[in-house]
């Protein structure tokens, strides 16, 4: 009887193994760690160097839009044929940087090492977000990589107070995290073989010469994608930036409250970003993010008017956890889009361009029109957003279908005996 062999789901794309989620999944954690320990990181400086505060986070701004500026000047490169590349430079340069500013106790090592260890970092956001294109089933592994996020962050910041949160701790961890991210850049999945493309698009009954993946309209959709994301960051991490002091003095949450208010966020991070891990595409993309950017923008609404703190911690957590939803479906669409990655790859980078400017956006607003105000901008800056990514994820659907190889027609296997 003939050998019946599935027809792969996407052409080009790879199945996940172990080796590529430890690869792509930390290279991707490593790379955006930066964003996620500027906390810490400015407490160190400022504990352990004399950095004033406003110092500090000068600093860190510098370093995440060098983190930014370095995964999109990386991300063509990236999405072709140098991520391997990319990611061993962009590691090194991550574990060089950060090792100084752990390992020596000078202001100018430390300013030097942190935007370098930024630079690198970018390289890493890049060639993981480029092999993430990659892989099959763009929404479960975009869950999976979420939910790696989330879990692995989680317990950097555990250790870091354990170990006491100094210069030694903070960079030192993510410095080690680089080398043993080095270490798997070499089980990166490379881009789909552009023979394999071309071929698909042809048994699909589209021309050789300019298969649906890299038409016009995909590349006006994937640049519309980029500057979405870049605004819907800046109105997420607006609202972030303030969420401490909009508790304190709008629903009188204490320190305690705001530290649950942290930690549960995470913990519903993870939940969400598990879910639809495992949901894989039995959910669909576009109507999940849809709903997902409803729910949040109406939380943002509630988050400016709440002044009870219970409430008040129960919609701040809930908006996170709704935020990370459509982060996922998000990076999802980049990865679908184009399996060479052309679009995850620069997708985080743009993020942070975002999220560099929110605390200015949300900070600035708070104080010149109140919280209620910087709710109700926030939320219409979402709802507005919507259209386009709700557009951008349909034909994100039809493109990933377009690349899925047709069967030849034959007698059915099961008639066969």
């Amino acid at each position: 009887m003939p050998e019946n062999r599935p027809v792969p789901d996407d052409s080009g794309r790879v199945p996940l193994t172990a080796a590529r989620a430890v690869s792509v999944f930390g290279i991707s954690v490593v790379g955006f760690m930066t964003a996620n320990l500027v906390p810490v990181m400015i407490v160190a400086l400022t504990g352990d160097l004399g950095f004033s505060v406003t110092g500090a986070g000068t600093l860190m701004t510098v370093a995440l839009l060098a983190c930014a500026a370095s995964c999109l000047a990386t991300s063509r490169w990236a999405a072709r044929s140098g991520r391997h590349a990319v990611a061993r430079a962009g590691l090194a340069l991550t574990a060089l940087g950060f090792g100084a500013a752990a390992l020596v106790p000078s202001v100018p090592v430390a300013v030097a090492g942190v935007v370098v260890g930024g630079l690198g970092a970018g390289g890493a956001v890049s060639a993981g977000g480029a092999a993430l294109g990659a892989l099959r089933n763009p929404d479960r592994a975009s869950g999976i990589s979420g939910f790696a996020n989330r879990a692995i962050v989680s317990v950097v910041l555990f250790v870091i107070p354990v170990l006491g949160a100094g210069t030694g701790s903070a960079f030192g961890l993510l410095a080690g995290l680089a080398l043993a991210a080095l270490l798997t850049a070499g089980w990166l999945p490379d881009r789909p073989a552009p023979e394999a493309a071309a071929t698909t698009a042809t048994t699909a009954g589209a021309s050789a010469a300019a298969p649906a993946t890299t038409s016009r309209a995909t590349t006006v959709t994937g640049i519309g994608l980029l500057v979405c994301f870049a605004l819907w960051a800046l109105s997420e991490d607006s609202l972030w930036a303030v969420a401490a002091t909009m508790g304190a003095e709008q629903a009188g949450l204490d320190e305690t409250g705001m530290g649950l208010v942290l930690s549960l966020s995470t913990l519903g991070g993870l939940i969400a970003s598990a879910l639809v891990g495992l949901a894989g595409p039995r959910l669909g993309r576009t109507v999940p993010l849809a709903v997902a950017l409803v729910a949040g923008g109406v939380l943002k609404l509630l988050a400016g008017t709440v002044t009870d703190p219970g409430w008040y911690m129960v919609v701040v957590i809930a908006w996170n956890t709704i935020y990370m939803l459509a982060f996922i479906y998000i990076v999802a669409v980049a990865a679908a889009l184009d399996a060479s990655g052309k679009w995850s790859a620069p997708v985080l980078g743009v993020y942070l361009i975002g999220s560099s400017f929110a605390p200015v956006l949300g900070t600035a607003l708070s104080a010149a029109a109140g919280y209620p105000v910087l709710g109700v901008v926030l939320a219409g800056m979402t709802f507005v957003l919507l259209v386009p990514l709700v557009l951008i994820s349909r034909r994100s659907v039809r493109v990933e279908a377009a690349a899925r190889p047709v069967p030849e027609p034959g007698f059915p296997q099961a008639a066969i005996v």
